[in-house]
């Protein structure tokens, strides 16, 4: 591969520029940026729906209500590793 074309492929993998690319050129691995369908994405949109008030209300307490335990969980191994070892 001549000069020219390795800087060109080295600053410009698959159009995306970037220190990533830069990296993955240098390091000769072909691995190249996600290609997006935008076809997909605007299909989804159009079937989705603004919730009702119900379905919202539902959906906040599932939410704080898993928050609060993974948080209270967090809480129970902070104090069994850090607390509970000067107590002894």
């Amino acid at each position: 591969m001549s000069d020219e074309k390795a800087k060109t492929r080295k600053n410009n993998v698959n159009g995306h520029k970037g220190e990533l690319a830069e990296k993955l050129a240098d390091m000769n691995v072909k691995i190249g940026a996600p290609k997006f369908n935008y076809k997909d994405y605007l299909r989804v949109l159009k079937l989705a729906r603004k919730p009702t008030r119900e379905e919202f209300k539902t959906i906040s307490k599932i939410s704080i209500l898993g928050i609060a335990l993974i948080g209270m969980l967090g809480f129970i191994i902070y104090v069994f590793l850090t607390e509970l070892p000067k107590a002894f």
